[in-house]
């Protein structure tokens, strides 16, 4: 699994702040520690698990001993999964230094090796006072109780074979469901670490005192506590969706879901013309057995008299729109007699996590659950959501929306349908619906404001429609980056990174010293006593090597023999070696974006799609190629204005998806959304009007560089910075725009007096081609 640069940004912030603490921690009594706290703040879908292990494997690199690590959750699926992903399945390359077990298979040996980590997995109901000798011996089958001592006083003692104190951190990724009993019994363990992963910061009572310490005696304030993920960098690595839709149906059920198999429909095709490999799926979500208010279904009822919300669900979408029930699961614990069961076609999960393998295995294109959905349950190819708003929280709707949010295949496409998720939410009042938008409203502006939000009132044929049909057809081709040019430069960048399999000197870190605790003597004339370790555990190369590249511009490490015998060597975390080896990687991401280029070619081009608008706010426009847009801030509208009354075709496009193109810079992950497209002649002109960001840097000048491969129009990008700018760069005043070209490989400044200025100037014919690049073969010698 490929970290970006946003996940190795926090998991590092998390590694710095533990060892910077690490090395001159708070004492509670001679031997025993104030815990280190951090929690991850992130959205769902940005890969908090992702971040929580390259965490760990960034800790026990700065460690001079093997680390023991103990992972939570609450749920037994996401336990499972975690389990999995962490030893063998997507995460497991991240943790190469670690043996991984679940909790209860840790044996005395586990504990005393010395050679590798140790990362024990269980969910945190093993912690319940109820269950501390009982154990959970449902999922893993085996005695909580090892040797002479139990596995609670091993953990707590952790020493390795030569009597040293491991160090011990724990790992909870659902932070919020840490109760107090929970975390005094896990610091009755002393763990050197507390790192939580929640979306809000929620302090257990017990863990006050620590905070408290922490804050006292080493100054720190509430945001030393969290590592927060920006939404933006998650929103733009292509993890999440990019927008919702949200209807409200004060309707009968049948409205909203005829609605949503229309929209589905339409977005299937859209995914099979884009020869996508997924089909999105639908999900329902509604009480089980309550027909209204506190009134219960019978179940000893007819299957076909029965009134519960899951049944009427299936029923419709079976007898009425024809969809195969073996495409639909009933996740849910609807009852059912033996007198009157359900049909043999009607596929009931009704065991929770007992029946989860088998619901996950049957690839389920439309699934009713109830109220609350199977916790560690995420389909990233799940578009559509009914929900059936009778009762319940107020959370309950933003809970689902953030189960939805998550983007199959990590990539945003052409058509930003693919980039939706829509919900259609049925209510019995107008005023419930009201009360759930501004509930979603202020939980996106507060975690979430780069994902557009569009809301519209479905059920009646009068009111206008979330979307615009495009009046004119028009394509635009595919923005990608080539860079073959840079593979011979990276290449004799690693061939000049030395081979320190032999070198023992090198190898060695320097500086920084960690008090370890550990038993002296034997039997009766034993004692505990702090002792001094410089060294750090070893990790290979390649680990230190590929971290590097990813920190920077992921990518490239396609174009890196990773698998050269060189990277094999073990070397300590700070060590010169490992100085030594982090320099090529930052050359190679910097060879990477020097030799690779920004192409558009007509081999692959994309319709137009459909405009979503805010209905009650759409400006109309005559030469669009929709009716109109809404969203534009008032430098916005006065271009779109300039623009339509040129009599050319354009368009505004969306400010995420479709019409993007990636930058090539040091950040791995940006893209670039030009605000308006335009046919101007034999060219397609891209125009930004907020270009400042873009000018100062690299990546302007290479997007403003922009090749062709093929015979299709150029593409033109234009940037538009408010004020006069002079060519050094420098703002001058703030008289009129300054349009921005490329000339002489540089951006060069065309300043305008007023907007019909600037949209003229950026209409002027000028275009650049791809000058026999992609048929390069010989390549000079590279200086680093």
């Amino acid at each position: 699994m490929e970290l970006l640069p946003f996940q190795i940004k926090a998991s590092t912030t998390i590694t710095e702040r533990f060892v910077k603490y690490i090395e001159d921690p708070l004492t509670i009594t001679r031997t025993k520690n104030v815990p280190f706290y951090q929690n991850l703040s992130s959205i769902t879908g940005s890969g908090k698990t992702l971040i929580l292990a390259d965490s760990i494997a960034q800790v026990r690199s700065t460690l001079p001993i093997e680390p023991i690590v103990l992972w939570l959750s609450k749920g037994r699926v996401v336990v499972w999964q975690t389990y999995y992903n962490l030893m063998s399945g997507k995460y497991a390359n991240l943790l190469d230094g670690f043996e991984i077990k679940p909790l209860l298979d840790c044996k005395p040996w586990d504990i005393e090796r010395t050679d590798r980590g140790l990362v024990l997995v269980a969910t945190i109901g093993k912690f319940n006072q109820k269950d501390k000798e009982k154990g959970d011996r449902k999922i893993y089958q085996v005695e909580l109780d090892s040797a002479d001592k139990s596995l609670w006083d091993l953990l707590k003692q952790r020493r390795d074979s030569e009597g040293r104190r491991r160090p011990f951190v724990i790992i909870y990724d659902e932070g919020h469901n840490l109760s107090n009993q929970q975390t005094e019994l896990l610091l009755e363990l002393e763990p050197d670490a507390l790192i939580a992963a929640s979306a809000t910061l929620r302090i257990p009572e017990a863990l006050k005192r620590t905070i408290d310490r922490l804050q006292q005696d080493k100054g720190w304030n509430e945001s030393d506590f969290v590592t927060s993920v920006k939404s933006s960098e998650v929103v733009n690595s292509h993890l999440v969706k990019q927008n919702i839709l949200l209807g409200g149906y004060v309707t009968p059920m049948e409205i909203a879901i005829d609605d949503m198999l229309e929209q589905m429909d339409k977005v299937k095709t859209s995914a099979i013309e884009l020869g996508l490999s997924f089909t999105p799926k639908s999900i329902y979500v509604s009480n089980t057995n309550v027909v209204s208010g506190l009134s219960k279904d019978s179940e000893d009822k007819p299957f076909n008299e029965r009134s519960a919300r899951p049944i009427l669900i299936w029923r419709y979408l079976v007898e009425y729109k024809g969809i195969d029930p073996s495409d639909i699961a009933v996740y849910c614990d609807l009852k059912f007699s033996s007198k009157q069961p359900a049909p043999k076609n009607f596929n009931l999960f009704s065991g929770g996590d007992a029946d989860y393998d088998n619901f996950i295995s049957g690839n389920y294109k439309h699934v009713i659950f109830n109220l609350s959905l199977q916790e560690g349950w995420d389909d990233p190819e799940v578009y559509f959501a009914y929900i059936d708003k009778d009762m319940g929280s107020k959370d309950q709707v933003t809970q689902i929306i953030g189960r939805v949010l998550r983007q199959p295949g990590r990539e945003h496409y052409p058509n930003p349908e693919l980039n939706t998720a829509h919900f259609y939410i049925r209510t019995d009042e107008k005023s419930v619906f009201e009360q759930v938008l501004i509930e979603v409203e202020s939980k996106l502006i507060a975690e979430s404001p780069e994902i557009n939000l569009t809301v519209y009132k479905g059920g009646s044929k009068s009111d206008k429609k979330p979307t615009l049909l495009p009046r004119k057809e028009r394509f635009v081709p595919e923005v990608s980056i080539y860079s073959a040019n840079a593979q011979v430069p990276i290449k004799q960048i690693i061939e000049q990174i030395h081979d320190y399999t032999d070198d023992h000197v090198n190898t060695v870190g320097k500086g920084g010293r960690i008090q370890i605790l550990q038993t002296i003597g034997t039997n009766n004339g034993q004692r505990e006593e702090w002792v001094e370790i410089e060294h750090s555990n070893r990790v290979t190369a390649r680990w230190v090597f590929v971290r590097e590249i990813y920190k920077y511009q992921h990518k490239a490490v396609n174009l890196c023999d990773i698998e050269n015998p060189k990277f094999d060597a073990l070397i300590e975390y700070s060590s010169r070696a490992a100085d030594h080896i982090r320099e090529a990687a930052r050359k190679v991401a910097k060879a990477y974006i020097d030799h690779s280029v920004v192409i558009h070619s007509d081999l692959s081009i994309y319709k137009v799609p459909e405009a979503a608008v805010q209905p009650s706010e759409i400006m109309k426009f005559k030469n669009a190629v929709h009716e109109g847009y809404s969203g534009l801030n008032k430098l916005e509208k006065k271009f779109a204005t300039a623009i339509d009354a040129t009599k050319r075709i354009w368009f505004r496009n969306p400010s995420r998806g479709f019409f993007e193109i990636p930058l090539l810079d040091m950040g791995g992950t940006n893209h670039f959304n030009p605000d308006f497209i335009v046919w101007a002649d034999n060219a397609i002109v891209a125009i930004d009007t907020k270009g400042d960001h873009l000018i100062v840097g690299d990546a302007g000048r290479k997007l403003l560089d922009l090749k062709k491969h093929g015979n299709g129009p150029d593409i033109r990008i234009r940037l538009i910075t408010e004020g006069r700018w002079n060519i050094q760069i420098q703002k001058e005043d703030n008289i009129g725009y300054t349009v921005w070209i490329l000339r002489n490989g540089k951006a060069y400044p065309l300043h305008c007096e007023d907007v019909n200025g600037a949209v003229k100037n950026c209409l002027a014919p000028e275009g650049t081609t791809l000058e026999g690049i992609i048929a390069a073969e010989s390549y000079g010698s590279y200086n680093y």
